[in-house]
This record gives structure tokens, sequence and C-alpha cells, in this order.
């Protein structure tokens, strides 16, 4: 992570339309995620998983880079970057899927948004998928246009959300469906917003349509949220590892397959499209897996912070796989972790060790996500 006052990364790293207004509102490092600094250090990472489960957070999430899939054939295009079937995905609709490769390793685990017909937004996680959307399409054979719009997105999350929206953009917006967006402007500001996040809180992104109006929009939703407890913030790992959601590059890489998350429901063999990958996820449904992702709570005194390195698992003296994503919960009181562990051991209730920075620590395996399993308030 770098300091806000020291970049060393030049030109290459972009900032997003919200980077100087992060600063004057506290943000005290940076990482770089596709491409872009992200502000990760807004103070005590714990107070800001308070402000997101009690009031509300405004998280800068430019980084959250757009596909923009446009064309006669774009839907016929999309559905051959996912195992998810979306034959039934409405104009207004959002999904999340998998872009999985000819090996059925997953690429990246974005948002899918249907803003027409022949228009897509893919909302990506940390991987280059422009240029494989790219790649695959000169060899599709499809009338499709494929490249990044001016599209900087941010995060309004947490249990206030809602009236900060209504704030913003009248009663209206508060008719908005969990996993569906809505086209909007304020005070002549383009955006699309959606009830999605990644915080496992009720919330919305907002999808800024013109890099210009960063700084303004900042500040008028900050504005409108300071009567509701709204703080300026960043994606909180406890919350996300509490909700079992991903992070790409840490719980699942090109190595990993969907049937290994428990994403079976993401994954639609049955249907008559063909979609990259298919061949190689029914060999891997036929065949089983080999690993499978767990929970874990470890026991031993708080962690200081998430891990910054794979932990191995052992069982009886033997490594049987590693964790990936572990994090103190102060609402739960618990050292919480994803892990990913071989088949055979991926019992609930059995007990493992993990051998953490301080020390080899027991563990025992258990259900995720961790708290509100059916995502009852981010639906809310």
């Amino acid at each position: 992570m770098t300091k806000s006052g020291d970049f060393g990364f030049g030109t290459q790293i972009r900032k997003s339309p919200y980077f100087d207004a992060t600063v004057r509102w506290g943000a005290q490092a940076f990482s770089v995620y596709n491409h872009m600094y992200i502000p990760r250090d807004f103070g005590d990472p714990v107070q800001n998983f308070w402000n997101l489960v009690k009031d509300a957070i405004l998280c800068d999430v430019a980084v959250e880079r757009q596909v923009e899939i446009t064309g006669p054939d774009a839907a016929k295009f999309v559905q051959t970057l996912t195992p998810r079937d979306l034959s039934k995905m409405a104009v207004g609709q959002c999904k999340y899927i998998l872009i999985t490769n000819a090996d059925g390793g997953i690429l990246n685990d974005p948002i899918l948004l249907r803003l027409a017909e022949n228009h897509f937004w893919i909302s990506l996680a940390d991987s280059d998928i422009l240029l494989w959307a790219q790649g695959v399409a000169v060899f599709a054979g499809l009338d499709v246009t494929i490249g990044e719009p001016d599209v900087s997105p941010l995060q309004l999350q947490g249990p206030k959300s809602g009236e900060i929206m209504r704030a913003l953009f009248g009663d209206s917006i508060m008719d908005l469906k969990y996993y569906w967006l809505r086209e909007v402007e304020l005070d002549g500001i383009p955006m699309i917003v959606s009830r999605t996040g990644w915080s496992s809180e009720l919330g919305y992104e907002i999808y800024l349509r013109d890099g210009a109006h960063g700084d303004a929009l900042w500040e008028k939703i900050m504005a409108a949220g300071e009567p509701f407890g709204l703080k300026p913030g960043h994606t909180s790992s406890i919350r996300r590892i509490e909700g079992g959601m991903l992070s790409y590059h840490a719980d699942a890489d090109i190595n990993t397959n969907p049937y290994e998350l428990g994403f079976d429901r993401l994954v639609n063999l049955d249907m008559e499209a063909d979609f990259i990958g298919k061949a190689a996820l029914r060999k891997i449904q036929q065949d089983g897996v080999r690993r499978k992702q767990v929970g874990l709570v470890i026991d031993g005194a708080p962690l200081s912070g998430p891990n910054t390195t794979f932990w191995e698992i052992k069982h009886g003296g033997e490594i049987i796989g590693k964790v990936t994503s572990a994090v103190y919960s102060p609402r739960l009181g618990q050292n919480i972790a994803l892990a990913m562990v071989s088949a055979e051991h991926a019992t609930l209730s059995a007990g493992v060790e993990v051998v953490t920075s301080a020390g080899t620590l027991p563990a025992t395996i258990v259900e995720r996500p961790f708290y509100d399993p059916k995502k009852k308030l981010a639906a809310a």
C-alpha cells in the first residue's frame, strides 16, 4: 500500500475521478487494482466496519472497470464468456457471473449489467477481461463492439444507504429491486445506479458516466449522507469475509473452478448455448473435485489484520490446504477465514491446524458465510 503523499508508480497507474476527493476526506493509503489506485485506509478498519454495518459508507471503487459490449450479437457473445445461463436475463437486470477459460478456470467473477437489448457492462474484479473479451471476439465471428467506457462506480453501502439514496434521488428510487439497475441523473450528472455491492449489506453502486463530474458527485453524496451518519470508507475485508464474498486472486484464480467454490448454480451445462470451458466443466462435474472451499474459525487471540500470505493448513502433520482470506470479526468475536482444502478433509466440525505468521493455531471447519447466510440484509 502506498501513502497518499508518496506515489511512486508514475502515470501508468490511473487515478480515479474521485481520487482528490478521497484524499481530502482522509484516505491515508492506497493499493492498486485493475491498474488504478484504490483507497484502502481511512483510519481504523474496525471503525470502518462499524460505520458500514451501523450507518453507511461511501467507497471509491472506480477500479471496477467496465467492459462494454454492444452490437447485434452482444447477447450471444456475452453468453460465450460465462457458464451462467443468461437466456432469461431482462433489460435492467444485473447478475453475478463467472468468466471461465477453456480449462474451466475462473478468470473473473464480475457483475453483469444489461442496459439494453444489445448493451452490456461487465463490472470487473481484478483481472484484464477487456483484453480477454477482445481476443475472444476476434475469433468469434460475431458482430460486436468491445471497449472500456468512461464509467466510474462508487459504492454506497450500509443500512442507511437507502435513506441517503432517497435524499439524493427521491422516493421513486426506493422501489429499485435487488440486482436491478436504473438510469438516473443528479443535477445533470448522468449515471446508472444498481442495488448491488461488495459488502453483504443493503447497498447501491453508483456508476458515474462522465469522469469530469467525479469530484462534484462525491461531495453531493457526502452532503446528502451527513444527516444519516455517512462516512468515507473502503471495502471492508471483515464484512466481505463474514459474508463469504470472494476476492479474486486470493480466494479464486485461473486455477480455481466453480465446483471447488460450491458455485454449481452459476454453471448450466444443459443449456443449448455453448460457452468457453463447457467441455472442461462437464468433465470436472463428472469426475468430482479434489479441493473444496470451506470456512474456518481459528482459535487464539484476535488477528491483528487480514492475512497477507496464504497460510498452510495441516491435519496430522500433513498439509491439506491453505487459508486464502482471514480476519478477526469484532461482531462475531472470532477469527474467521475462507480456505481451500483437499476434498477428503472438507468435513464440517473437523479440527485442523493453521500455520499463521504468529505461530500454529488450532481451527475448526465451519459453514460459510459466517453471518446472514441468506443475504437478508442485502436483499431487504
